[in-house]
């Protein structure tokens, strides 16, 4: 529902039953929407209707490189036109609602804040109230309203599951971030059954301005928060690889006059599953500006940093070396893996300059070695260093033979970051080149216009296990993470661990490192997670000594024909089906409690064909890496029964 009677305009979200509550049936209560300009004007304010228009959409369309090949886009839209030159467009899908602004005005806009309210409503029982996971910036508090040190982030933080009330008033959120709204359906005559719906913020179609973030003000009812426009900077940060903001503007961006801003996202569900498979970011977002992507290849990738280079057996020291990476890539190729990339290291440290190249590798050799063996390279590189030397460094390397750069530290999604992105995505583009983002900030559909760009960081991934003690609780996150970050697209998590702990057994290591659940967790995630470009994290040596393991993960897909959520709970437990032509893939894992997962085949269109399955082994509560391999034929009756154990998953790959 649109209020243009309000002196600031408003929208607001209403269930599609009736619900008791004293605030009526609202699930988002009135919240005000505008945009103000550095002159004084607020777009919005006294708003005056010229026009309106509404059209129902209902089409089909085809996604590249994502987790199904083909999206239902079906909406109902109002577009509002108002005095000024300005429109807002609203969008209401099954699966949610979106609004962005469309100006139309000739000289450039200075924005100097945007109006985005989410007031969610109060039904009056203490332990009802609307309840959020929260990913706050893992900060310094704000101290007297000042949040700029929250401005310079990695956007990787575990989740903090309280009443949306008790939100931090000095801290930022990031998105996606998950509010819990219960109801009474007036039919409902027991005071025990209340419905959920459950909502999910993010946003879309970011270009030329700074991301969103979340601050709470009072209640259930939270603001937009952006970043200003940096106004100085220096180089530091990281390795010398970052950009350092000294001093920002008293405004968020200056863009052009006639554009369309971001899309405000609220994905919306009555069950967690359906939260797992949304598309709306993907909806939302401008088609594909690159005509042919024939050359742009998905798939898995030998990972170097996570493992420490912690190879073995071999007569040379390892390290960052020639002998090192061409083990890598002999392991690549000889597994089908497809690439092998050279992470933080190959270039000189703290130089900043993506052609200082130490002395121990000859990239030149180790491309020509890598194409001989039908392996593709791919280079990481610092934000700072390529941002100063783009499209150098872009045609230099591409020319030699690499594939797509790995791009980290930039740790911000102001107007120049995000400007970068898009920068970074056409020139990679402009010379064949795929991008995965780290240091990033979630994703925004840029996977959609820009396909090269394939994975993005924006996640607490299993390098924190580097570090991170047993306190952290990754398997509850895993089981989180599809329902939340994943909803916004893609996520390089960097899964593929070989050392497996029990939660008993788990500790932090820097140079050996492992993961918190059970080998088959490891495994199902290659399939529950969307990643186009996925890492395997653990070390080559590793794997060769698991070679039923190393085998599933290097078969199985990167990007899909299908994709179905089976069952779900927000950090419980998850049941996620992929189809890759005739092949379905199942993935599945649970948290710290031990679960039976039913799954009936029949609803897949299973009736027939082979299964192999890996499952977690008897010991593997007490032993993490015990599991079993079995092969059968596909049940008569369709029921198939997985026993996950504590912090375990299951995975499956049917042949129909």
């Amino acid at each position: 529902m649109v209020d243009c009677s309000a002196n600031q305009l408003q929208y607001s979200v209403h269930n599609t039953h009736p619900y008791i509550d004293s605030l009526g049936n609202a699930f988002i209560m009135p919240s005000e929407i505008g945009i103000e300009l550095d002159n004084g004007t607020i777009l919005g304010r006294n708003p005056k209707v010229t026009k309106r228009e509404r059209k129902s959409v209902n089409q089909e369309v085809t996604a590249h490189f994502y987790k199904k090949a083909k999206i239902q886009d079906r909406y109902n839209e109002l577009i509002i036109s108002f005095k000024g030159n300005f429109k807002v467009i609203f969008r209401v899908y099954n699966s949610g609602i979106a609004y962005r602004f469309v100006t139309n005005r000739k000289d450039s806009l200075v924005i100097k804040h945007e109006i985005a309210e989410f007031n969610f409503p109060a039904n009056g029982i203490s332990n009802l109230e609307p309840k959020a996971l929260i990913p706050y910036v893992n900060r310094q508090a704000a101290k007297n309203g000042d949040f700029s040190e929250q401005l310079c982030t990695s956007f990787e933080n575990t989740y903090v599951d309280t009443f949306l009330h008790n939100m931090a008033n000095d801290r930022l959120a990031f998105l996606p971030m998950m509010v819990k709204v219960f109801f009474m359906p007036r039919w409902e005559s027991n005071l025990n059954n209340w419905h959920v719906r459950t909502a999910v913020i993010t946003e879309a179609d970011l270009h030329d301005y700074p991301g969103m973030y979340l601050k709470h003000t009072k209640g259930n009812s939270m603001i937009g928060y952006f970043a200003p426009l940096p106004k100085t900077w220096e180089q530091g940060g990281h390795n010398n690889l970052q950009y350092v903001v000294k001093e920002r503007e008293n405004y968020i961006a200056k863009t052009a006059g006639t554009r369309a801003f971001p899309w405000r996202v609220i994905a919306i569900a009555t069950e967690d599953k359906d939260l797992a498979n949304n598309d709306l970011v993907y909806l939302l977002s401008e088609p594909s500006k690159v005509a042919d992507i024939s050359w742009i290849k998905p798939g898995k990738v030998a990972w170097d940093w996570w493992n420490n280079w912690n190879i073995w057996g071999v007569d040379f020291k390892a390290g960052i070396n020639n002998e090192t990476y061409k083990y890598y890539i002999d392991f690549a190729a000889e597994k089908g893996i497809e690439y092998v990339i050279l992470d933080e290291g190959w270039a000189v440290n703290k130089q900043a300059d993506l052609f200082q190249v130490v002395p121990e590798i000859d990239l030149p050799m180790l491309v020509k070695y890598a194409e001989s063996k039908g392996v593709g390279i791919v280079l990481w590189a610092g934000y700072a260093a390529m941002d100063k030397d783009m499209e150098r460094v872009c045609k230099h390397y591409s020319e030699m033979g690499v594939k797509g750069f790995k791009v980290d530290f930039m740790d911000r999604d102001d107007q120049i970051v995000v400007n970068f992105y898009e920068r970074m995505a056409a020139m990679a583009a402009k010379y064949q080149l795929f991008i995965d983002f780290h240091g990033a900030y979630k994703p925004t559909g840029l996977s959609r216009t820009y396909p090269n760009v394939l994975n993005y960081e924006g996640v607490f991934g299993l390098e924190q296990c580097k570090w991170v003690d047993s306190k952290t609780d990754m398997v509850k996150y895993e089981v989180t993470i599809p329902f939340i970050r994943m909803l916004a697209g893609p996520m390089d998590f960097t899964q593929g661990a070989m050392r497996n702990a029990a939660y008993w057994c788990y500790f932090p290591s820097w140079n050996e490192p492992m993961s918190q659940g059970t080998r088959c967790r490891q495994l199902a995630e290659y399939v529950i997670f969307d990643a186009p470009f996925a890492m395997l994290c653990d070390a080559p040596t590793a794997y060769m000594q698991e070679p039923e393991c190393t085998d599933f993960i290097a078969k199985v897909p990167t990007v899909w024909d299908e994709t179905r959520i089976l069952d779900g709970k927000v950090g419980k437990y998850i049941v996620t089906a992929k189809r890759k032509g005739n092949t379905w893939y199942i993935g599945t894992i649970t948290d710290w409690d031990a679960r039976t997962i039913e799954i009936n085949l029949k609803e897949l269109g299973i009736t027939s064909g082979t299964m192999t399955m890996f499952v977690d082994g008897p010991n593997a509560k007490r032993k993490g890496v015990d599991y079993q391999k079995k092969t059968m034929a596909v049940p008569a009756d369709g029921k198939l029964s997985l026993e996950l154990a504590p912090g375990g998953g299951a995975a499956v790959t049917i042949d129909n």
